[in-house]
């Protein structure tokens, strides 16, 4: 018996992952109010501990550092924080450090929405999200798909395809009162 994998859900971290834009910090703000636990956006937390946003930090020193700054704080907090709501980046569970520390210490919801759905949020996404820059759509499109292997590694599948965050939020949390809540 691992014991990490042993604590219940009730006393994990709740991990959401899934592609950029596809609303884990919206769906993870509102779960965190629901079951009245802490929010953690690990962009946001980065941006404030570096004091620097996400596209500075791409362009200043470069995605590898960027990714390595990521892993270790994701590590820390998935490691030494308890009862959190965590939101990874986009491209975090990409790394097998992150995933393999996330899915021990952790429970991790994959937050799923179609290729075409998030076409549609395409416009809103680009600017602030660094990855994305000069990419053409069938650039991004693969990078979408080659995620999704990544992704396909957690706990609990949520579509999200033609759902209000609330709506998802409460699903979220209706699946988990099956589990140990």
């Amino acid at each position: 018996m691992n014991k990490e994998t042993d604590i219940p859900v009730k006393e994990k971290n709740i991990v959401l992952i899934g592609f950029m834009g596809v609303g884990k910090t919206t769906v993870g703000q509102l779960i965190a109010n629901k079951l009245n636990r802490d929010f953690i956006d690990i962009d946001q937390y980065i941006e404030e501990k570096y004091n620097m946003p996400i596209p500075q930090m791409f362009k200043e020193l470069g995605e590898q550092h960027f990714r390595k700054i990521e892993k270790e704080t994701v590590i820390d907090i998935c490691k030494n924080q308890h009862d959190k709501i965590v939101s990874l980046g986009g491209g975090a569970f990409q790394q097998e450090e992150i995933r393999e520390t996330c899915l021990t210490s952790s429970f991790v919801l994959f937050l799923d929405l179609s290729w075409d759905s998030w076409k549609e949020r395409m416009d809103i996404l680009v600017d602030n999200r660094p990855v994305l820059h000069n990419r053409t759509l069938d650039e991004i499109h693969e990078l979408f798909e080659k995620r999704q292997l990544a992704y396909s590694k957690h706990h609990l599948k949520i579509r999200t395809d033609d759902q209000t965050p609330e709506e998802v939020a409460d699903s979220i949390v209706n699946k988990l009162k099956y589990r140990d809540m």
